[in-house]
């Protein structure tokens, strides 16, 4: 109300320039032209100015002095004086200047008013209209709108689904933005108009499927019918994909390592036999990766309903995946379920994870076999790795003793296969471990054709802008992009560069150790799609090499070399001799050149015992960039206790750098420190985040435990200089130190000090 003729003036001017999208017709933009140009006039002139402020304030405020909640105000195309209420402010206008009304409000925001205002004019077909003010509703009989303003209508109201639907998916309510989206799409395929906006509309509900099965499995259990639709959409993009891995295109814009992070966080909406169910049929796809989850399905399942049958059946579908990988401890703990303990042993002698062996021997000091730690173990990692995974397994505790005083699982484990099946299968698990072990001493050999065989794969990161930034980050770990945005906003809502071809990922492989860590922290199998790809290439290399061989065999031809004459013997021989007599000639001009420089420029003598240098050796010792920390063992002294704090930082740094080297965490902590420190590694590699720190360490003071010489306690003052970067962009400008004090519970493992714990006695954080 306070603008002046020249901003009017400057408004209009840019208002007129301002065009629509390019599918309304001319009849639109001039209806909308002549709307914007009645206002101007009414604004231009101060005497219409005065009595629309006056009605506008009235409205807006109330006025004592109307009567009745009536103004007066002169109109200027009547010429005279008429009473308007101002309680239901409105602005009355014509049948053809509806096209150009709705396309203003569109441009304002007003989306629902526009769909208000709209749909009744598109949805009466008699001759019989709605007329709207303000928020209430007159039905009176006011003609529809020609056959040539039809389309114009079609398209205002369904941009105004489109982007009422991208505001409501901005909000996190995606099931109501799937229901404007869904609105919109109708319309246009049954008035058949404008197929451009009709398959934007389309691309926006096929991205939007993966938030709508989250928000839709994250409802209460009682809702049933809303959760079967959210199954629903998983198993339609499941099947456009081609199961878990595969490499379909369901439109949604999920690379693989994406999908696999939806995967991962939408199996905490489901219960366990939702995921068994699920899983279990994407495994005979085939899918390693859902094998492994239909494992884990199974024995959560099978403990928890006191089913031992399904603990068997996940037994059977571990050999299938060992014969790749080694899922040993997992086939140890399905034995140790199923009441075969020597089978559980064997099976655990042949496992590499070695921080689960350090818990498991650890806690077995005292018994001649390890299965107390074993039991203890399989007690741990149900109630931290498995149950945590299923939404009605949250809180469940893992008690063996509870399982198998169980009547049930007692008759089942005393009708289970002789011990000579068992053997057999004990059998087969040796011959994994055998293919375990050849593979991973050809890696050894050959890491280029490993490199090849099994590349690293990387999903391109991109900086994604503040305003698209889903608002709801529970529904928004698995994807590193951006939500939807206006149309005229370039890029689209899930990928950075979803308006530009995205490059193939050279690694179609999902379940390579890399991939694994997602799900579960540790590496998993391989699928079956690689093993085929790898026979078919050997089947070339034979073919093409038998093919060489016939050639080699089967020619008749002989190679037949010029001989040489006695004249060009005789000029070869005049030429070497020549090239002999040059270097000797020039080796005596360079020794001449020498001696007279030391004679009459002698350099400076040098005094004492020389080094010996040899360019071969280097001076110093220097330690391999792979090798592991050298922890010290033995009695611990401020040195070595020094060194062993020193060593942990190290890990750390390397853990939460760049490269997210997160195993070489098990080469330091046990117990309960490296389950939570690697759970954060993991979560900040998840996060596209990593820290680059700086470390200076004094040590305050070594306690020795006298009656138990495998304990000790460190104090240290550490000096911590953090720089944290999200999506390869520096987070913090200013760096972070942290001066703290820490504690350090060491134990000694198989002769070598590890950390068992740790605590912060006192910190001081600055920034500089």
């Amino acid at each position: 109300m306070a603008a002046s003729e020249e901003q009017l003036r400057q408004a209009y001017g840019d208002r007129i320039v301002q065009l629509p999208r390019r599918e309304y017709s001319q009849a639109a933009i001039t209806s909308r032209r002549n709307l914007i140009e009645e206002a101007y006039l009414v604004l231009c002139d101060p005497k219409e100015r005065k009595s629309y402020d006056q009605l506008y304030l009235a409205h807006a405020y109330g006025s004592d002095s109307t009567q009745g909640g009536a103004v007066a105000v002169e109109s200027r195309e009547q010429g005279k004086l008429s009473r308007i209420d101002s309680q239901s402010l409105s602005i009355e206008i014509s049948q053809d200047e509806l096209v150009g009304a709705l396309l203003i409000l569109q441009e304002l925001g007003e989306y629902e008013l526009v769909l208000q205002l709209g749909r009744p004019y598109l949805v009466n077909r008699n001759g019989t209209t709605g007329s709207f003010q303000g928020d209430t509703q007159e039905i009176s009989e006011i003609p529809s709108p020609a056959a040539a303003e039809r389309p114009d209508v079609v398209l205002t109201v369904s941009l105004a689904c489109l982007e009422l639907g991208r505001e409501q998916w901005q909000q996190s309510h995606y099931e109501n933005a799937a229901i404007s989206l869904e609105t919109g799409e109708e319309l246009l395929a049954r008035e058949a108009l404008f197929p451009s906006v009709r398959a934007e509309i389309q691309s926006d509900l096929y991205r939007l499927r993966p938030y709508r099965i989250l928000e839709l499995l994250a409802l209460p259990e009682e809702q049933t019918s809303e959760r079967k639709q959210g199954l629903q959409l998983l198993h339609d993009i499941l099947d456009e994909r081609g199961g878990i891995d595969g490499s379909g295109n369901d439109k949604s814009g999920l690379s693989i390592d994406d999908f696999l992070r939806f995967i991962q966080q939408l199996r905490n909406y489901l219960t366990v036999a939702e995921q068994h169910k699920l899983f279990e049929g994407e495994s005979r796809r085939p899918s390693a990766v859902a094998t492994y989850l239909a494992v884990y399905a199974s024995i959560a399942r099978g403990f928890t309903q006191r089913q031992p049958a399904l603990i068997r059946q996940a037994k059977q579908m571990l050999i299938r995946l060992g014969r790749r990988q080694d899922v040993h401890l997992e086939q140890s703990l399905c034995a140790l379920l199923l009441g075969q303990t020597e089978e559980a042993s064997r099976a655990l002698e042949l496992s590499q994870e070695y921080e689960a062996l350090a818990f498991i021997r650890e806690n077995s000091q005292d018994s001649p076999d390890l299965l107390p730690g074993l039991c203890l173990y399989g007690e741990r990692w149900l109630e931290n790795e498995v149950f945590p995974n299923f939404r009605d397994l949250g809180e469940q505790p893992a008690s063996l003793k509870d399982y198998f005083a169980n009547q049930q699982v007692q008759a089942y484990l005393e009708a289970l296969p002789t011990q000579a099946q068992t053997t057999n299968e004990a059998t087969v698990m040796n011959r994994q471990s055998s293919q375990t072990q050849t593979t991973r001493r050809s890696r050894r050999n050959n890491s280029a054709v490993v490199e090849g065989q099994f590349p690293t794969q990387k999903t391109p990161n991109s900086e994604i802008p503040a305003t698209s930034t889903p608002k709801n980050p529970e529904y928004s770990n698995f994807s590193s992009a951006s939500e939807p945005t206006s149309p005229s906003a370039s890029g689209t809502w899930w990928s950075a560069n979803a308006e530009t071809p995205v490059a193939p990922i050279p690694n179609t492989d999902p379940t390579s150790r890399s991939t694994y860590h997602n799900l579960n922290g540790r590496s998993k199998p391989e699928t079956a799609q690689s093993q085929g790809q790898t026979q078919r290439r050997r089947k070339r290399s034979r073919a093409t090499s038998g093919g060489g061989s016939d050639n080699r065999h089967g020619s008749t031809r002989r190679r037949v070399f010029p001989r040489i004459s006695p004249a060009q013997m005789r000029f070869l021989s005049i030429m070497f001799a020549s090239l002999a007599s040059l270097l000797v000639l020039w080796l005596l001009i360079a020794a001449t050149m020498g001696l007279f420089k030391h004679l009459f420029y002698p350099g400076p003598s040098l005094k004492g015992e020389q080094l010996s240098v040899e360019l071969n050796q280097p001076l110093v010792p220097i330690p391999d960039q792979n090798s592991k920390p050298q922890l010290p063992a033995g009695p611990l002294s401020e040195t070595t206790a020094a060194e062993m704090v020193q060593a942990w930082l190290d890990t750390k740094a390397a853990a939460f750098g760049p490269n997210h080297e997160i195993d070489s965490l098990g080469n330091i902590l046990v117990g309960s420190s490296l389950t939570k420190w690697r759970g954060w590694a993991q979560q900040e590699r998840l996060a596209n985040r990593y820290r680059k720190y700086e470390h200076s360490v004094k040590v305050e003071s070594l306690e020795k435990n006298n009656a138990d010489p495998n304990h000790a306690a460190v104090e240290a003052s550490v000096t911590e200089v953090t720089q944290y970067y999200e999506n390869g962009q520096i987070k913090n400008p200013e760096p972070e130190k942290d001066k703290v004090v820490v504690r350090y519970g060491l134990v000694r493992v198989d002769g070598v000090w590890r950390i068992r714990d740790m605590s912060v006695l006192n910190k001081i954080s600055m920034i500089f």
